[in-house]
């Protein structure tokens, strides 16, 4: 029971991840398309909420191996 749990917490990270990153592309595009002269500001906080995003997918992965 407790492996089958891991995996429902892990496909919980992976649907909040996805969900994370595509809001964090939807408003740089919306940003972009609103005021094109921002998109050097917007493009570096734009990858860093990627990886962020990312990163507690990876760390959710990793708990779920090890807890396991």
């Amino acid at each position: 029971m407790v492996g089958s749990l891991n995996l429902i917490g892990l496909g919980v990270a992976g649907l909040g991840s996805a969900i994370a990153i595509g809001l964090i592309f939807a408003a740089y595009i919306n940003g972009v398309a609103r005021q094109p002269e921002a998109q050097r500001v917007l493009q570096p906080i734009a990858i860093l909420g990627f990886a962020l995003a990312e990163a507690v997918f990876i760390l959710a992965i990793v708990f779920a191996f090890v807890i396991n």
